[in-house]
């Protein structure tokens, strides 16, 4: 029943409290968010743990709910190099952070495993790291699988798990590909000049058309006083007849 109250009254207050993104915010892809992200691993759930208050949290009810939760997990696998946990295969460390948000929920549930995004914050703890505000957590599907086979090696992996490990020709592919963010960045950029091109263009057309109907009011003026002067000018006729 705490789980059911606690949704209804995040819906409720969503409402009023809502989630902004900035302007320019475009979602990306997997691939990009994987090489932004600080470390990926590939993790089982062994248990959850209540959290009765969040660092993370930053709505009104901050205190004694069942929305924040933190998990212990056992490292199956450690990405292929860069990794920052320094931790055999088989460890098992805390994942904090975890619940329902304003703006997002990063979920798992126990004896389920699940591919991470994950940082250490400022105090050290291991979080989910949410890149580009997007979900930083990956269910262990065929297709999830496929795809960080497809763009990524692990390495450091516990026996009997199923995935492509680290060899030095892959390091030597990864140097000569293009990285998908800064190629991505390299689009947003182009359609920010774009953007601006447009509004500029937007901008000089509304000057034209303010032009024009300043020059049609001109032609107005011009003839209505056209249209005086010619009845001054029979008035007078009129006057030097008589």
């Amino acid at each position: 029943m705490g789980w059911v109250s606690a949704l209804l009254l995040l819906t409720v207050i969503g409402e009023v409290w809502t989630c902004l993104f900035h302007r320019d915010w475009r979602p990306q892809s997997e691939q990009c968010r994987a090489e932004l992200a600080e470390t990926i691993v590939y993790a089982k759930v062994l248990a959850i743990y209540k959290d009765t208050y969040s660092v993370y949290n930053y709505l009104p009810w901050q205190y004694n709910t069942d929305l924040f939760y933190s998990a212990e997990v056992e490292l199956l696998c450690d990405q292929a190099w860069g990794s920052m946990l320094e931790m055999p295969a088989g460890a098992r460390f805390n994942l904090t952070g975890l619940g329902y948000f304003l703006c997002h929920s990063y979920t798992v549930m126990e004896n389920n495993t699940y591919y991470f995004f994950i940082r250490r914050d400022e105090n050290d703890n291991l979080v989910p790291h949410g890149v580009n505000d997007q979900d930083p957590i990956f269910s262990d599907t065929p297709e999830n699988k496929q795809m960080f086979a497809s763009i990524f090696q692990f390495s450091n992996c516990v026996s009997g798990t199923n995935h492509q490990t680290y060899t030095p020709e892959w390091e030597l592919q990864e140097d000569n590909r293009l990285l998908c963010s800064s190629v991505q960045k390299a689009l947003y950029e182009e359609e920010d000049r774009v953007r601006m091109l447009n509004q500029k263009v937007k901008s000089l057309e509304k000057s034209i058309n303010h032009l024009r109907e300043k020059v049609k009011g001109t032609k107005r003026s011009l003839r209505q006083v056209k249209k005086e002067s010619k009845r001054e000018a029979m008035l007078m006729n009129q006057q030097q007849d008589k």
